[in-house]
C-alpha cells in the first residue's frame, strides 16, 4: 500500500504528561495548600488508571461528547482527591487538575516526535490528527507550536465521533482530500487506533513504545516509521 498521508493519535503517541500525572496532581495539591508526599500520590496512580479503564470498557462513547468527557476526567480525579483525604475539596482539586492538562506546560512531545514530523514534512507527506480528546486539543497543539505540521486536527469531542468509529477516520480523509487506502494512521491503542483505522480502510501502525506487543504492523519508535511504510532515503 502506497501512502501519501499520515494521521496521528496524540496521547502516548505524540505527547506524554509532563513531568507526569502524579507530579501534576501533587503540584495542584501543593498550590491548594494540602500537604502530601509525592510518593503517596504515585501509589494511587494504579487506582486512577483502573477508574478510567473501567469507564472506557463499559462505554467508550463518552469520548464523542464534550460534557461526558469532562465528567469522566473530573470524576477520575475527584476519586483520587477523596482517596487522598481531601473531602469537600476533591471536586475543586479535580477541576484544577483537568485545567492543568489543558495547558502546554503539562505535556511534552516524545523525543522522536519533532524529528519525525520534520522528516515527513520535508517529504511532502500530508498529516492530520485523529484523537480521542476533549475540544481543547487544537488549542493545546497550537500553544505547543505543533499545529503547522497538520492540515487538520480532529478531536473526538469536537466532532461528536470517537475512535474506533470508522467515520472519524473517514472525516480525516475527507478533510485531507485523499482516499483511505492512501493513508496510514499511527496510534498506541489497538482497539481505538488499529481496529478503527482498519475498519475505515487506512493502514494501521501501532506505536508500541513499551515493546509490549507482537504484531506485523507495530513500531517501537517513530524513527522507524518511514522504513515501516516502505519509504527509502
Amino acid at each position: 500500500m502506497n501512502c501519501s498521508a499520515v494521521c496521528f493519535d496524540v496521547g502516548n503517541t505524540l505527547l506524554r504528561p509532563y513531568p507526569g500525572v502524579a507530579q501534576v496532581c501533587h503540584q495542584v495539591l501543593s498550590d491548594m495548600g494540602h500537604s502530601c508526599e509525592l510518593t503517596e500520590v504515585e501509589t494511587m496512580m494504579p487506582l486512577v488508571d483502573a477508574h478510567y479503564e473501567d469507564a472506557y470498557s463499559r462505554d467508550d462513547t463518552f469520548w464523542a461528547d464534550e460534557t461526558a468527557t469532562v465528567e469522566i476526567w473530573t470524576g477520575m480525579y475527584s476519586m483520587l482527591g477523596h482517596r487522598l483525604g481531601l473531602g469537600a475539596d476533591s471536586e475543586l482539586f479535580a477541576q484544577k487538575v483537568f485545567d492543568e492538562f489543558g495547558q502546554e506546560q503539562s505535556w511534552e512531545p516524545f523525543e522522536d516526535v519533532l524529528p519525525a514530523l520534520q522528516r515527513l514534512a520535508s517529504r511532502g507527506v500530508r498529516m492530520a490528527i485523529i484523537s480521542n480528546w476533549d475540544s481543547r486539543l487544537e488549542g493545546l497543539l497550537l500553544d505547543m507550536g505543533l499545529t503547522h505540521y497538520f492540515e487538520t486536527v480532529i478531536s473526538s469531542a469536537a466532532v461528536g465521533l470517537r475512535k474506533p468509529d470508522p467515520r472519524i477516520f473517514e472525516l480525516a480523509c475527507d478533510r485531507l482530500g485523499v482516499a483511505s487506502h492512501e493513508v496510514a494512521h499511527v496510534g498506541d491503542h489497538h482497539y481505538a487506533d488499529v481496529v478503527g483505522a482498519s475498519s475505515a480502510g487506512l493502514r494501521p501502525v501501532l506505536i508500541d513504545r513499551t515493546d509490549a506487543h507482537r504484531t506485523q504492523f507495530r513500531i517501537t519508535t517513530l524513527d522507524c516509521l518511514e522504513a515501516h511504510l516502505g519509504w527509502s532515503g
